[in-house]
């Protein structure tokens, strides 16, 4: 019973999930695949689905959506972070801004 319970809110959780990447790609895209980490053609697929499309996908046992953190040094520092509570947001957007970058990168 506790198996399908889970199952059942992964599936709720998938699909708000793309529900928000969708809302998130249709207002503003540049910083929707930012905030996403996802490239022009995932942002194309995304913004295309439809409603049976994305529910088809949100049924699957797995989380569509992953920490934008790649180590657990990364977001020990978010967690643990001593400094002023104004600044921890944009501490936050710095680290996963130097991931994005350090990842573009790579990639090239």
């Amino acid at each position: 019973m506790q198996i399908n319970s889970l199952i059942d809110e992964i599936h709720e959780m998938n699909l708000a999930y793309l529900l928000l990447a969708q809302r998130l790609i249709n207002e503003d895209r540049v910083t929707a695949k930012f905030r996403l980490k996802i490239d022009d053609e995932m942002a194309d697929l995304l913004q295309e689905l439809n409603a049976r499309q994305l529910t088809r996908l949100s049924r699957v046992n797995q989380l569509l959506c992953h920490f934008g953190h790649d180590s657990a040094e990364q977001l020990r520092q978010l967690t643990h972070n001593p400094r002023e509570q104004g600044l921890t947001q944009f501490h936050a957007s710095l680290l996963m801004a130097s991931r994005s970058a350090a990842s573009t990168a790579t990639e090239q």
